[in-house]
């Protein structure tokens, strides 16, 4: 068992490490849709298209996701800040806010994202306190949104390092 100093240092290294903000959605069988704030994220293969997303074991959406055969991510822009904050909140009806619309297969799909991967579960994992989600991408869209960027416990913008050289 980790010490409270070494969580509070891991917490404090890996806030240090900026990450794209996601919601991953989904609908359980009887049709009741759950979602959660990810930014432990990231693509896991190309070839096949492949994602992974980490979901807290205490998270209330866990057994739903457990279960499910498929979900979306999302991938925000700053624009759903309070979105995100809401998403990661305990006991509160995540679809009361944002825009919403639904595809064939009855996931919830958020209305003004930068990108939007569907995927179909294939492998799910132990990860401590987390269950780490493997999905196939079975479609991805990318709309003209730049992404927000979680660091240090709040949210930023991209901004370039360099101009874009001038063609020559």
């Amino acid at each position: 068992m980790p010490t409270e100093e070494l969580t509070d240092s891991f917490r404090h290294a890996m806030s240090s490490f900026p990450s794209g903000v996601t919601i991953v959605t989904t609908v359980d069988t009887e049709g009741r849709w759950w979602g959660f704030t990810a930014t432990s994220f990231c693509s896991l293969s190309l070839d096949p298209p492949l994602v992974l997303v980490c979901l807290s074991v205490n998270a209330q959406c866990h057994a739903a996701f457990s279960a499910a055969r498929s979900w979306v991510v999302h991938i925000l822009p700053p624009k759903h800040r309070d979105l995100a904050l809401w998403f990661s909140s305990k006991g509160v009806d995540k679809f009361s806010r944002g825009e919403f619309t639904t595809n064939p297969q009855g996931h919830p799909l958020l209305e003004g994202a930068c990108a939007v991967l569907e995927c179909a579960a294939t492998a799910r994992y132990g990860g401590g306190d987390h269950s780490i989600l493997v999905g196939a991408v079975t479609d991805a869209r990318v709309y003209d949104e730049d992404p927000a960027v979680y660091f240090r416990r709040e949210f930023h913008t991209l901004t370039p390092l360099f101009e874009p050289r001038p063609p020559s």
